[in-house]
């Protein structure tokens, strides 16, 4: 069995998919501190982000420390309890009004990741902070074929005013590349593939797309001289993690040709996905199987996922709970508009449940993709009905190569969520001494 660089990509007109990790990769010392118990893998983050806040009652755990009992909205990622740190106490204080009247929602959205308060005039334009993940894709970024990845399920307006004057943009941006340009996510499944199996040059992928498309080819069939070649190199069970990782590309395919005939959107048309264009557990499913396939190429190492915008008015008929997102987050104690909000906190759980089954499932050495990661999971806004941002719903999952101690339910108190980030931060080796409204790296 010969060495194969982690660069390696397999190539074809238009098209470049690169490998997944694979034991010929690892130098013969790695391989060695693998068994031994190390693991082998790149570290990676992610943040998914829901909006509108949760039933804290329904999610909050009782107990802290590493015996807390799982929560109603908590209980679908029950499996990962090991893996799982639950943080109660961390706020977002700039998305508080300090002075700029009403617009919570707006705030919430643009200051989670930046901590920064965003500012509401109009002569000022757009104007909050970098983000956490593209600080630390700024350090890592040149590694992979895309320094950041973000991605979603509901486009959202980026020009004019939304909540209470503060610009659109604020709603339907997480990532922020400066003070002023938000990293637009792509919210179209296919767009996403073709980004991240294309080769980069304009007109070949497009003459790639256009074949594929008359004839039903697959991506792959363009690479499988590449892959054909490549094989003489692999063990068995690196034969066996490719076939599966291609596998997995050319299901996608699949599900992305049937999702686009239901769709029927005109080319010319602006794509707002959302319900009536395409359904959000097909969206949504996609996007994480995408997202997986990206960290498993070593495609990025740092994606931001919001499921939906700020002030989401986004119904939820596949979970008995066909009224809309945001407006039903003003439930005013009503019990049977806080059942209708905790069912889509809990639809929301299992769809981030099917993402942590599909990173834990993926073994690089001796761990998982999961374990080699932290995923953030959370919100800008606390209780829904009282727009607060002093107790966010806050979860971290993956064990980051083994640096953080996960199992536990800690309780902090009012704790700038910035800290959170600049921990993470601190696991990808990128070590600022200060970070938005960040007072210093949490302790986890």
């Amino acid at each position: 069995m010969r060495s194969i660089t982690r660069r390696t990509v397999l190539k074809g007109l238009g098209t470049a998919v690169a490998l997944p990790f694979l034991e010929a990769m690892m130098p013969r010392r790695a391989m060695g501190a693998a068994t031994a118990g190390i693991t082998a893998g790149p570290k990676r983050v992610a943040w998914v982000y829901v909006p509108n806040g949760v039933t804290m009652q329904a999610w909050t755990p009782a107990q802290v420390g590493a015996n807390y009992a799982s929560t109603r909205i908590l209980e679908p990622i029950a499996a990962f309890k090991d893996r799982t740190l639950v943080i109660s106490g961390l706020m977002c204080d700039k998305a508080n009004a300090n002075g700029d009247g009403p617009g919570d929602h707006a705030r919430a959205g643009a200051a989670y990741l930046t901590g920064s308060q965003p500012s509401k005039k109009v002569s000022d334009g757009m104007h909050v902070g970098v983000s956490a993940d593209q600080v630390i894709a700024e350090k890592v970024g040149h590694i992979t074929k895309f320094p950041s990845l973000e991605i979603g399920n509901e486009e959202g307006k980026q020009v004019g005013n939304c909540d209470n004057a503060y610009p659109c943009a604020y709603n339907a941006n997480l990532s922020w590349r400066n003070e002023s340009s938000p990293a637009v996510k792509d919210c179209n499944p296919q767009s996403v593939f073709d980004r991240l199996f294309g080769n980069g040059l304009a007109g070949e992928s497009e003459e790639a797309r256009a074949k594929r498309m008359t004839r039903r080819k697959s991506v792959l069939d363009f690479v499988m001289d590449d892959a054909k070649s490549l094989q003489n190199q692999m063990g068995t069970s690196d034969k066996h993690k490719v076939d599966e990782y291609l596998t997995s590309i050319r299901e996608i395919e699949v599900r992305l040709s049937r999702t686009d005939a239901k769709a029927e959107v005109p080319k010319d048309a602006v794509r707002p996905v959302s319900p009536g264009v395409r359904d959000f557990p097909d969206n949504c499913k996609l996007m994480i199987d995408m997202l997986v396939l990206a960290f498993q190429g070593d495609l990025t190492r740092v994606i931001t996922f919001p499921f939906t915008n700020e002030l989401s008015p986004m119904k939820y008929p596949w979970c008995g709970a066909d009224v809309t997102h945001h407006g039903t987050s003003h439930h005013m104690n009503d019990p049977q508009k806080i059942e209708l909000i905790t069912k889509i906190n809990v639809y929301h759980m299992q769809h981030f449940a099917y993402l942590l089954e599909k990173l834990d499932a993926i073994k690089e050495g001796n761990a998982s993709i999961l374990d080699n990661s932290l995923i953030s999971y959370g919100s800008g806004v606390g209780d829904g009905d009282r727009h607060n941002h002093d107790n966010l719903p806050t979860l971290l999952v993956g064990k980051g190569g083994g640096t953080v101690a996960t199992g536990q339910h800690i309780r902090v108190n009012r704790v700038p969520i910035n800290n959170l980030w600049m921990a993470m931060m601190d696991r990808m080796n990128v070590h600022p001494t200060k970070f938005g409204d960040g007072t210093g790296v949490l302790k986890i």
